[in-house]
């Protein structure tokens, strides 16, 4: 049970990053958010953030809470992951984001809708043909078509990227067997990244590319192309690929919520944002205190590690009305699942627009999404996604 610690600081014993625990994450959520605003993981000798309002003012407080010292639960992702955007404050942070983060800009993105859309409504129509499918390799497909050429990653690889970019993701939590099982693939995502940087066999045109002319005018160290395209590339997939799959999940097990949509398909793009929120890809990242400080009258002692609790944010009851309730008409515009502030997700643009296009494809052309089977959730640290979701589609 939990208990206290003389300080006054509630603390939680079970393991976040358990099998079980990942599986079935909420229960776990719900009793730290009961314990108080800051709870000390004991497993992970952590403070976690459990609710909106505390893990927001940390997210927007990048002076005091910074990321430069790592962003992940293990010192070794937080040595491998310096010369990353993700991994940076600062001015530092704003000149590598710079460097991309014009490619992923609303007005950018939207030449490409068009050719997004085309690419959705094959996947559908695909789906459509087989009736049964496998829900994630719906997902997979259209990111899968679209991110790789947008960075810039050679064909040749292109089939471990899935594997690799999952691996990343898994190294970002505590060592645990998760993260040690796919360790091989994480590095290896970052020997042949190197050596694509090396060979210069990034597409013409692209981030990639992009990135090699900045290292070849000495605005960038060389060295830092292949973290700054793997930087993109991993979060790009996996966190698309989650909201889709959660996206179909959910309207698959809410058929009224369904019908709402394809009643009135403007309500799409807050539909994304209602599936973000309910069930945020991203489980959580951490932070450090950079000076002493408190945090809902909680000390938190200088070099101090933050849980931010993405996923337990966006369910919280002092911040949404019915929180553990699937509804496309409450304004969800705050939820967290993308960050907030200097490292608000740069490539939300893009997952909200090839998640749009999935939903659009799917509205014109399926009258019910079924579910035929038991999903499964994927083992990740930090990626909150299904590993299995057999569905059957059927026509409008």
């Amino acid at each position: 049970m939990p208990t206290r610690t003389r300080t006054d600081i509630p603390v939680y014993r079970p393991d976040l990053y358990s099998a079980a625990a990942i599986r079935d994450t909420y229960p776990h959520y719900a009793r730290l958010r009961e314990l108080g605003p800051v709870v000390w993981l004991t497993k992970h000798k952590v403070h976690a953030l459990p609710r909106y309002a505390e893990c927001k003012a940390v997210l927007l407080d990048d002076e005091t809470f910074i990321s430069g010292d790592g962003v992940a639960l293990n010192p070794l992702a937080n040595r491998m992951g310096q010369g990353t955007t993700l991994y940076s404050d600062g001015a530092d942070h704003d000149r590598r984001r710079s460097q991309v983060a014009h490619r992923l800009t609303p007005r950018a993105l939207r030449p490409m809708t068009t050719a997004v859309d085309e690419q959705a409504a094959q996947v559908v129509e695909a789906a459509l043909a087989r009736r049964a499918v496998d829900g994630v390799e719906m997902a997979m497909a259209l990111p899968l078509s679209v991110v790789p050429d947008l960075v810039g990653w050679p064909e040749e690889g292109r089939e471990h990227l899935l594997r690799w970019a999952g691996a990343a993701f898994n190294g970002q939590g505590p060592i645990n067997r998760q993260a040690v099982r796919t360790l091989p693939s994480a590095l290896g995502m970052m020997r042949y990244a190197r050596r694509v940087v090396r060979e210069r066999s990034v597409l013409e045109g692209s981030m990639g590319h992009d990135l090699l002319c900045a290292a070849d005018e000495g605005k960038i160290p060389p060295a830092e192309c292949a973290t700054m395209m793997m930087d993109y590339l991993s979060p790009s997939l996996d966190t698309t690929i989650s909201a889709i799959a959660s996206a179909l999940h959910l309207f698959a097990t809410h058929p009224e919520q369904w019908r709402l949509l394809k009643e009135d398909p403007g309500r799409i793009p807050n539909a994304v944002n209602e599936v973000v929120r309910y069930d945020s890809p991203v489980r959580a990242f951490t932070r450090v205190a950079a000076r002493d400080t408190t945090i809902a009258g909680t000390p938190i002692p200088k070099g101090s590690r933050l849980l931010v609790l993405y996923g337990s944010a966006n369910r919280d009851a002092l911040e949404w009305e019915d929180p553990d309730t699937f509804d496309i008409r409450r304004d969800a515009a705050r939820q967290l699942g993308f960050g907030q502030g200097t490292h608000g997700c740069a490539g939300q643009g893009l997952a909200r627009l090839e998640t749009s296009a999935m939903l659009r494809a799917l509205v014109t052309r399926v009258d019910r999404i079924e579910l035929t089977g038991t999903p499964e959730w994927a083992l990740n640290n930090i990626i909150h996604r299904y590993e299995r979701l057999p569905l059957k589609l059927i026509p409008a």
